[in-house]
């Protein structure tokens, strides 16, 4: 990352950024996405929306099925004309399987269920898109815009995504406003989901008529966590900067239906999570070596299932990118932000893992995600908007130079 202090921007292309974003556009496209509801699985009527809302804005649209017709995704390319690297600008437009709050604006702060996660942030992107075009500042380059539904857990499973990854929809970087606004997250941890449902042979049965030698899945279980506490504690030892720790828990543990009834079923869950990039096949088969392990040693059978939300990543912070964004964010907010760590997985990690992309995860500082009080600052939207212009800006331009 650049030490030096002077803009990499011109004063003149920083504020016809600055002054370019409208403000009162930017919200009026919050609130009309806003005002569709689209839990996961579901986001097609909002999908459709924003595609209205970009062909009414001039843009060509695209909409990639990409693994997932109930709601085809949401793409845009915008081509400067010169050649240049891509920045690509990801969201998605599902929300989490909560009632339906309808968007409000009260004293600058928006209100409704996405306006944290993360349709205030889409529609800063769309507002950051609309300035480079509309001032016809993108210099080289060009910007990829992309929206998506099948992100929010359990309900999806990232699907559409990778579908669109698999299919070329890339850019050479990629910036995703999920709420986080306090750090650069330089590093973060991948995570794999574990459920286990641990099985014996015959039916259920009072405890007072079972052989002793029936298989005891209860038992097998305590086990199993025994294994996986051991495990943590191992793991725990491998580091990383800003990423943390390795890790291994459980979270829940199920079995039986009545307290001296034999149950054929105890259930495990829990997470697997890890710092180093590209060790998801190795984590997955060291755990997969436990269940076995556990099954055979208990004469049980189990039954496992991996969800992997996203590999581990770091990210260089002497690349163009990186240097690029900062630069915007200290226009914007007069200093740039302090390295940290990501504390979640979203899908800068699968951009990272699977497309093998540097990605940045930067939104407003909004809260309430993933509750009824999803709420946002619509200063805060300004701003994202401006960060995102003026990072492409920043990022076209000098990887095109550097090429």
């Amino acid at each position: 990352m650049s030490n030096s202090m002077e803009p990499t921007l011109s004063a003149e292309l920083q504020q016809a950024v600055l002054q370019g974003v409208d403000t009162q556009r930017l919200l009026d496209t919050a609130v009309a996405l806003i005002e569709v509801p689209s839990p996961t699985r579901s986001a097609g009527a909002v999908a459709d929306r924003l595609a209205q809302i970009l062909t009414d804005d001039g843009f060509v649209v695209e909409r990639p099925v990409a693994n997932w017709p109930e709601a085809p995704a949401v793409v845009v390319r915008f081509d400067s004309g010169t050649p240049g690297p891509i920045l690509q600008f990801n969201g998605h437009l599902d929300t989490v399987h909560l009632p339906f709050i309808p968007p409000r604006v009260e004293d600058d702060t928006l209100y409704g269920s996405g306006a944290s996660d993360m349709k205030g942030g889409i529609a800063a992107f769309v507002e950051a898109l609309r300035v480079l075009r509309d001032h016809d500042l993108l210099q080289a380059g060009g910007i990829l815009l992309t929206a998506h539904d099948h992100h929010e857990g359990p309900w999806g499973d990232r699907r559409q995504l990778h579908g669109l990854i698999a299919a070329g929809y890339t850019g050479d970087a990629v910036l995703l406003p999920e709420y986080l606004a306090d750090r650069l997250p330089v590093a973060g941890r991948g995570m794999a989901i574990f459920e286990v449902d641990i099985h014996r042979e015959g039916e259920r049965i009072h405890e007072t008529l079972r052989d002793p030698a029936t298989p005891d899945v209860i038992a097998a279980g305590v086990e199993l966590h025994r294994r996986l506490q051991a495990l943590n504690q191992q793991v725990a030892q491998i580091t990383a900067p800003h990423a943390g720790h390795d890790s291994v828990f459980v979270g829940y543990f199920q079995a039986g239906e009545i307290f001296n009834q034999s149950p054929t079923l105890c259930k495990i869950k829990g997470t697997r999570r890890w710092v180093t990039p590209g060790q998801t096949e190795a984590v997955l088969a060291e755990l997969q070596v436990i269940f076995d392990e556990v099954a055979a040693h208990t004469n049980t059978r189990m039954e496992v299932n991996f969800d992997v939300t996203g590999d581990a990543f770091r990210l260089d912070q002497s690349s163009s990118f990186v240097t690029a964004f900062q630069d915007a964010y200290r226009a914007v907010a007069g200093v740039p932000l302090v390295a940290g760590t990501k504390p979640f997985v979203d899908d800068g990690n699968i951009f990272a893992g699977t497309a093998g992309i540097p990605a940045i995860t930067h939104g407003p500082n909004a809260f309430g995600a993933h509750t009824l009080e999803e709420r946002v600052a619509v200063s805060e939207l300004t701003r994202v908007a401006q960060v995102y212009a003026l990072t492409a800006l920043g990022f076209c331009r000098n990887a095109a130079a550097a090429s």
